[in-house]
């Protein structure tokens, strides 16, 4: 799973649906789903929850093979450092992690020194 998203990979996103906070989270896990429809809440089959979805427009096609959209899925697993503040995400996230302050339609996000425990690491120090 690659941590930044090739854009063109999400050039039909219309909408960013949040289903909790984004600004309470130092990260959020992020993937590209098949999906049945575009621009519904999908279905979530991962440990975990799932936080946010993209809705995609009117011009999203599905894959002609399959027949499913692909969307982009934001997501915390049981492990990550929102739940276990000293578990293995103390310092560092994830590969497929980014802040979530970071993420729009049609833009994979990007790592900070937020998203990457850096904060955590100043503040220990401090």
């Amino acid at each position: 799973m690659s941590s930044l998203l090739n854009a063109s990979e999400i050039t039909h996103e219309e909408e960013v649906v949040w289903l909790e906070d984004p600004g309470t989270l130092d990260y959020v896990r992020q993937a590209l789903d098949k999906t049945k429809r575009r621009n519904t809440k999908p279905p979530y089959a991962r440990d975990g929850r799932m936080i946010g979805y993209a809705i995609l427009d009117d011009e999203a096609e599905p894959d002609p093979d399959s027949g499913l959209y692909r969307r982009r899925v934001f997501f915390l697993l049981p492990h990550d450092r929102d739940s276990l503040p000293r578990g293995p995400y103390h310092v560092g996230a994830p590969g497929e992690a980014v802040d979530p302050r970071t993420i729009e339609p049609r833009n994979p996000g990007a790592k900070t020194p937020r998203s990457q425990g850096r904060t955590a690491i100043a503040s220990a120090t401090s």
